[in-house]
């Protein structure tokens, strides 16, 4: 049986077999990549331009969707991606519709007070940011970042397609620590919503990992609460709002964690400051802290 179960997770979890076929990504489904990262662009017109792009993109893709489907046709894996990604596209999209200076003053006192906050966390805890390129792996590539930092990870296998591999695995082989957290892929009126549970199939569940392992689905909660786990390491993460500080412990170890110890992963969770939100960073100790930190670490190996 446990044999069995090994070669289940191996199977579902395992990149595609070389001699196995995998159809190219098509040309549109290529643009849409580049316009979401172009999204979280500073430059207010690359975003905005990439909005109305993407909007129409996504509109098309949606009425080609729905006249291939029969309304009496259960939607499969792929057109519930889909659809997922048009209402990702939708919102993010409305962020650039026209708005009244009122709300774009208000968007940018926001967006001020958090990076002031962040900052202030940051200096109490010896921390600067080390900004993360915004293309969809935020998360995972700020983990790894200070993965190698901590020297878990050596720096040749500190990067997103590790981190998003570990996460994924230890998803897929604890669900019951998970499922009870994971939307159903249709949300409140997707297929498989108003059923007795209400969580996702096992086919769902799998699906839901390969995609974490594979794409550039973001991450969030459930994928640093797996990543605290995987690594057996604290995650702290600083945001503009309260607490200040959100602690992710690993399995067995106290709740309630010291924000100055060394081996902590540290990253930050941005919702205005790039324009999007929804962003990561690494913290990285500062320069006169370094020598310190080193010191604390080379005590707890």
């Amino acid at each position: 049986m446990a044999g069995s179960k090994r070669n289940k997770i191996k199977k579902i979890l395992s990149p595609p077999q070389t001699d196995t076929p995998v159809p190219p990504p098509g040309d549109d489904d290529e643009l849409m990549n580049d316009l979401l990262a172009e999204l979280d662009s500073r430059n207010q017109t690359v975003q905005g331009e990439s909005a109305i792009v993407l909007a129409e993109m996504q509109a098309k893709k949606d009425s080609d969707r729905l006249e291939s489907i029969a309304p009496t046709q259960k939607q499969d894996s792929k057109s519930r991606h889909q659809a997922r990604q048009a209402r990702k596209v939708a919102a993010r999209a409305q962020n650039y519709a026209p708005s009244d200076p009122e709300a774009d003053a208000r968007l940018e006192r926001e967006a001020k007070q958090e990076e002031i906050s962040i900052r202030r966390t940051c200096d109490e805890l010896g921390v600067q940011l080390h900004e993360i390129n915004p293309d969809g792996h935020c998360l995972f590539s700020a983990v790894a970042d200070q993965l190698a930092i901590l020297n878990i990870l050596p720096s040749s296998q500190a990067n997103y397609v590790t981190v998003r591999t570990a996460a994924s695995t230890y998803i897929f082989t604890h669900p019951d620590d998970f499922l009870p957290f994971l939307p159903c892929p249709g949300g409140e009126d997707g297929v498989g919503a108003t059923d007795n549970t209400g969580l996702m199939t096992p086919r769902q569940f799998e699906q839901y990992c390969v995609t974490i392992r594979d794409t550039g689905a973001w991450g969030g909660e459930p994928e640093i609460l797996a990543l605290s786990r995987a690594y057996q390491v604290p995650i702290h993460v600083v945001q503009g709002g309260v607490p200040p500080v959100v602690v992710h412990n690993p399995v067995g170890a106290p709740q309630a964690g010291n924000e100055r110890d060394a081996k902590v992963v540290r990253i930050s969770f941005h919702r205005r400051m790039y324009g999007l939100g929804e962003h990561y960073n690494s913290l990285r100790p500062k320069s006169g802290f370094t020598q310190v930190t080193d010191k604390i670490q080379s005590m707890l190996s």
